[in-house]
């Protein structure tokens, strides 16, 4: 794996030198853009936009419009913005992971201790599990500054990126219908049938159906074939009424 930052995590006054790696990958198919009339790849081009010329990726610059003129960057003025936390993850704070709400998640990094941090950072590995908490942190990285929580998984501490408040949007415009609309009746309905698909999470068991029947599709018409692909029928409802609904909904799975 390829190393995407090098730093240390803070742990109150105990540094922990470590590495972050990709803790994910996508499983969707690579697709490539191509040209209709010939199926030429599509690239894309850095174009200066006055010349329409290429420009090089080392001549490139990073600039913010300020009073219709461009203040240009370089990296010491990204490091100059917060020199410490361009290096340092410093823990602020624990706290219960459950408290963090899913929408807050971005993406995950492993992270590897450095040969003279391996103690410190088993000994937070331990302390994490133990307490049952996930550190709180903030970091830059790639010239911007990311929330992040620690937490285990295994013998490895991930560092997975949260987003901020001010990143999440209010839905105050959305329609939606109040929560006292519904019966007491229709509830009831609605638990029980939460209690009947009720299971331990088990990550194994789904697996990405689309993209691996999308393969099957373009194997068979590499083949001059066509794939046999199952058609949706559209759903009819036999009634319109949400508790006859849900109670179609319970027998339903009792008979699967």
């Amino acid at each position: 794996m390829r190393t995407l930052w090098k730093g240390s995590i803070g742990f109150g006054l105990v540094n922990i030198p470590i590495k972050l790696y990709s803790a994910v990958q996508s499983s969707h198919l690579d697709l490539d853009m191509l040209d209709s009339k010939d199926h030429s790849r599509i690239k894309f081009k850095r174009v200066n936009e006055s010349t329409n010329k290429e420009v090089p990726y080392d001549k490139i610059v990073k600039g913010y419009m300020l009073k219709d003129q461009y203040i240009i960057l370089d990296d010491s003025d990204f490091e100059d913005a917060s020199p410490e936390k361009t290096k340092m993850i410093e823990l602020e704070n624990f706290v219960n992971i459950d408290d963090i709400n899913p929408i807050y998640y971005e993406t995950s990094y492993y992270a590897e201790p450095e040969k003279q941090g391996k103690k410190a950072y088993a000994l937070l590995l331990k302390a994490l599990i133990k307490s049952g908490k996930a550190g709180v942190a903030r970091f830059v990285f790639r010239n911007t500054e990311n929330l992040c929580v620690i937490h285990p998984r295994g013998n490895v501490l991930v560092v997975t990126k949260i987003r901020f408040q001010e990143e999440v949007r209010e839905y105050d415009d959305l329609e939606v219908s109040e929560v006292s609309t519904v019966t007491k009746k229709e509830l009831d309905m609605g638990l029980a049938l939460i209690k009947q698909f009720t299971a331990e999470f088990n990550i194994e068991s789904f697996k990405d159906e689309y993209s691996k029947d999308l393969l099957k599709i373009i194997k068979a018409k590499a083949k001059g074939k066509r794939a046999t692909v199952k058609k949706l029928k559209p759903r009819e409802e036999s009634s319109d009424d949400l508790y006859t609904q849900l109670m179609q909904s319970l027998d339903k799975r009792k008979g699967a």
